[in-house]
């Protein structure tokens, strides 16, 4: 399809990734969430919000690495994709966690905003994948999760 004008389209992925329109942001999500609360699992819940976080970062990274790297090699799932531990080792490592996430997506909305990238070409190391179904498998991923992390969140203060 090479690079028409798709600007219109590269705007509404960004929105998209930026959570904003009819969902809560991450960093609204996570404002000021408890520390004593991010590794506890309320009964017949099956994910701390440690591990929700540290899952969404874990997957956004993995999925950034194949949308860019021509030597991506796959990871294992599950163990790849979820923390050992539901609860955070410390204060600091929340924080790079969130962080880290922040970068991320800052780096894949980057990507999408590139005109010199293709959204609809196939990745050359893929089986079909195009930047602009990975940039949506993004916001789907994160924002399936981020709705898990308020709910949880909710259940945990009350």
């Amino acid at each position: 399809m090479g690079h028409q004008d798709n600007s219109s389209l590269r705007a509404h992925l960004d929105n998209l990734l930026r959570m904003e329109g009819a969902h809560l942001s991450f960093e609204d999500a996570l404002a000021d969430f408890p520390s004593a609360l991010r590794g506890v699992k309320p009964p017949g819940a099956p994910h701390s919000a440690w591990e929700l976080l540290e899952h969404l970062r874990l997957a956004q990274e993995d999925i950034l690495d194949f949308s860019r790297n021509p030597a991506y090699v796959d990871r294992t799932f599950p163990d790849d994709y979820w923390p050992a531990s539901a609860e955070p080792p410390s204060d600091e490592a929340w924080q790079r966690s969130v962080s880290q996430f922040q970068q991320d997506l800052a780096e894949m909305r980057a990507l999408i905003a590139d005109a010199a990238h293709d959204l609809y070409a196939p990745l050359p190391h893929g089986t079909g994948q195009t930047l602009l179904r990975e940039a949506l498998l993004v916001a789907d991923h994160n924002s399936y999760h981020l709705g898990q992390l308020v709910f949880l969140r909710k259940l945990l203060e009350g």
